[in-house]
Parts: structure tokens; C-alpha cells; sequence
């Protein structure tokens, strides 16, 4: 379903023209409308939606509707900021407050006064920044790291989040008192696979910018393709879309595009679009990279068994009678025996969380720490590692 074009505000069709915004799905509609209404009034918002819905264009909607527009606008992107230097960043620092402060430095709180805060991915904030924020939204008040100067600013904070909330605070993540003072407004950003016809609107789109930006023959989309693009889920939501439509639009140039085309550029294209995989999505994805890192550990594991065995010879007890454990152990000077002695050997964990744990900061330490690299070793994703550090206090 779809809102016809005529039945539109004209305040929401420029909104929509300035920031390129495609569709008339009524949520999509209903948001925009929202953004329009609280821009003027000067209370916090708080954006919501899957990665990848365009919930950066609603920020910007906000601030140039309201009486700020001539002020400054600055968007952060709090999950891109490591946590030790994230106070810093947003509140500023004084010269000598940590190794590397050469110079007294303006925070985004001090920088944007009298304008407009876009905190992106603001769950992923620490606990203690999260305090230091609570205050800017009840007293205008901040303090700078290494100062004990209070300092005002006027700012308004828009933010936005694609994680759930309420069960971020009953895990201890986020602060309830601010996720109250976030959300004043609440604005709701629909997924892409709930937009209907607005899923052709914007493949066209895309299609029509990459032909003319790249000077190529532009495709087109015969009805079987259009169907198959509403049926598809989009677990990316537009970035995805437009991903999937540039790569179709380099390859198949001034084609006209069929279902069985399309499918070649879906990943899973099999799965028809389903609310129940969709809701689990994100859900698999923690079980998939957990299993990985379990099947992991169990076949190091394994080789420590074998390596033990090895080492203690034919008298050793059973796999199943040993104790685990990991053998550290030098190799002998020739023609020295090699003796394993008591102190030589370190019990592992004997849950599945703490042999998790003693991975992923063996891991660490093999990388220096570095937790991209880790992550890379691991096999897992670079955000499902930072949770496990923090959640094992590795840092």
C-alpha cells in the first residue's frame, strides 16, 4: 500500500526532494511527517530502525526545519569511537589530561552550540559516557576530561539506534533515565522490505544514478524482477538494495533485467521474504559466529589433547580420566629427556564462557591487541568481539 502523491503535505514532498528521500509507503510518510512536526520544538529524539533504513537522513530533516538551521550540524558515529577516547571527543580535553593531549581541545558539545548533536549508533556508548551525557540533557552542563570547569552549552540531541533498547536496559547497557531523556519523540524508520512498490521505485533509481554517473546504457526491470525484488526480505534494508542494483546495473548494462538475472546478485535469493527468518535474522547470525568460535575452540582443544598425550607417553590416563589442561613446555638441549613437571601445566576453564574468554584474550595477545586482526582470526565480526571483551573486561 502506498499513499498517493496528490495526498501528501507539501512540507513532506520538500523534505523529501532536499534530501532524497524515494517512496510514499505510509510509514515512511508518517516519518518524515514526524521529523517535520518536532523539528520546531526543541525536545530530544530518538531515531529507531534496522542498519541500513536511512535513519541519518531524519537528523537532518529535524535540524534544517527548526530554528537551529543556521547553526551548526554534527553527526557522530558513537560505535567508530574507541571507548577511551570517545569522553574526549565529545566533551573535549585539557592540555596534559592524558598521554598524546599536546593542546587544549574543543569537544562536539562545545563545537556545536547552539546547534544540533547527531549521535549515531548511541548504544554502543560506555556506561560512563553515558552519565556525562545524561547531564548535558538535564542541565546543559558538561565538563571537559582533565578539568574541573563546568561549562554550558546549548545544544539539541538528535539520536539514533538500530539496537533494542528495552533490552539493552534490562542487560545493564544502557541507562534507563537516558533512554527516557533520548526519547522524547520516538521516530520509527519502517525496513525496506515493508515499503512495497517503494522497493522498484528505488532500484530504479539507483539504476538511473550509476548509468548516468558512469555515462553507461541503463537497465531496466521486466515485472518478474520487480516481484522478485518485493519478495526478497532485504536484511540491509536500501544500502543493500543499492549494492544489489549497481552491481546488476555494471553487468548487465542496457539489459532488461529478469528474475533469474536478479538471482545471481541475492545472496540466499532462495528465501523469499518471511517476518518470522526476518525477526530471528539477527539472532542467527549471534548463534552462527558463537558456533564458529565454539567448533574453534573444541578443535584446539583437540590438538592440546593429542599434544598431551604425546608428551606424557604410553602411561598416561585416559583422555577422559585427564584433567584439561594446557601444556607449556620448551623444547630439551639434545639428548636431554624431556619432563613435564606439575608446574609446567595450567588448568583451562572448565566452562564454555571461560575457555571463551581465555581464546579471545590469547587472540589479543598473538595480535597486540589489535581487534581487528583478532576478529579476523576468530572468524568472528569485529562488534560481536568488542561486546566479548567488554563483557569478559578484556580492555
Amino acid at each position: 500500500m502506498e499513499i498517493n502523491i496528490t495526498d501528501i503535505p507539501a512540507e513532506v514532498q520538500q523534505a523529501k526532494m532536499r534530501f532524497g528521500i524515494v517512496g510514499n509507503a505510509p510509514a515512511l510518510i508518517a516519518a518524515v511527517s514526524r521529523a517535520i512536526q518536532v523539528a520546531p520544538i526543541d525536545l530530544s529524539v530518538l531515531i529507531t530502525g534496522e542498519s541500513g533504513t536511512g535513519k541519518e537522513f531524519f537528523p537532518q530533516i529535524i535540524h534544517a526545519f527548526s530554528a537551529r538551521k543556521h547553526s551548526k550540524y554534527i553527526a557522530v558515529n558513537c560505535g567508530a569511537i574507541p571507548e577511551g577516547t570517545i569522553d574526549s571527543e565529545l566533551f573535549g580535553h585539557e592540555k596534559g589530561a592524558f598521554t598524546g593531549a599536546v593542546a587544549t581541545r574543543k569537544g562536539y558539545f562545545e563545537e556545536a552550540d547552539g546547534g544540533t548533536i547527531f549521535l549515531d549508533e548511541v548504544a554502543e556508548l560506555p556506561l560512563t559516557t553515558q552519565a556525562r551525557l545524561l547531564r548535558v540533557l538535564e542541565s546543559g552542563e558538561f565538563i571537559k576530561v582533565g578539568s574541573s570547569t563546568v561549562q554550558k552549552t546549548n545544544i539539541r540531541v538528535v539520536a539514533a539506534t538500530n539496537v533494542d533498547m528495552i533490552k539493552a536496559i534490562e542487560e545493564g547497557r544502557f541507562r534507563e533515565d537516558l533512554y527516557y531523556r533520548l526519547s522524547t519523540v520516538n521516530i520509527s524508520i519502517p525496513p525496506l522490505r515493508d515499503r512495497g512498490s517503494d522497493i522498484g521505485l528505488l532500484a530504479r533509481k539507483f539504476a538511473a544514478d550509476f548509468a548516468e554517473r558512469y555515462r553507461m546504457p541503463q537497465i531496466t526491470f521486466d515485472e518478474s524482477a520487480r516481484l522478485q525484488l518485493q519478495r526478497y526480505r532485504w536484511p540491509g534494508n536500501v544500502r543493500q538494495l543499492k549494492n544489489v542494483t549497481e552491481q546488476v546495473a555494471l553487468f548487465c548494462a542496457g539489459e532488461t533485467v529478469t528474475a533469474s538475472m536478479l538471482e545471481q546478485y541475492l545472496p540466499d535469493s532462495g528465501s523469499a521474504y518471511s517476518p518470522a527468518v526476518v525477526s530471528h535474522h539477527r539472532s542467527h547470525e549471534y548463534e552462527r559466529e558463537r558456533e564458529l568460535l565454539f567448533n574453534m575452540i573444541f578443535r584446539m582443544q583437540g590438538e592440546i589433547d593429542a599434544l598431551r598425550r604425546e608428551i606424557q607417553g604410553k602411561n598416561a590416563p585416559a583422555p577422559e580420566d585427564m584433567p584439561r589442561s594446557l601444556v607449556r613446555y620448551a623444547p630439551p638441549e639434545p639428548h636431554q629427556e624431556l619432563v613435564v613437571t606439575p608446574e609446567a601445566v595450567e588448568t583451562v576453564p572448565a566452562t564454555l564462557e571461560e575457555t571463551e574468554k581465555e581464546t579471545i584474550r590469547r587472540s589479543l595477545e598473538n595480535n597486540g591487541g589489535r581487534r581487528k586482526a583478532t576478529a579476523r582470526e576468530l572468524n568472528i565480526s569485529e562488534r560481536t568481539l568488542y561486546r566479548k571483551i567488554k563483557e569478559y573486561g578484556l580492555e
